[in-house]
């Protein structure tokens, strides 16, 4: 219910353009985080229990 209560009031009340620009820089921002993860992987140093056996 609370969900649909802050959708009315986005309807009614739009953001400004620049939080919208805020929100895609940010959402653009972790696509590209998570894209690189995909494409080169995690580095060992970065792991706590060391590689993962398969």
């Amino acid at each position: 219910m609370n969900l649909f209560l802050r959708m009315v009031w986005w309807l009614r009340h739009p953001p400004s353009p620049s939080r919208v620009r805020l929100v895609l820089v940010v959402v653009a921002a972790c696509a590209l985080i998570a894209g690189a993860e995909h494409l080169w992987g995690w580095p060992e140093w970065l792991r706590v229990n060391g590689r993962l056996r398969p």
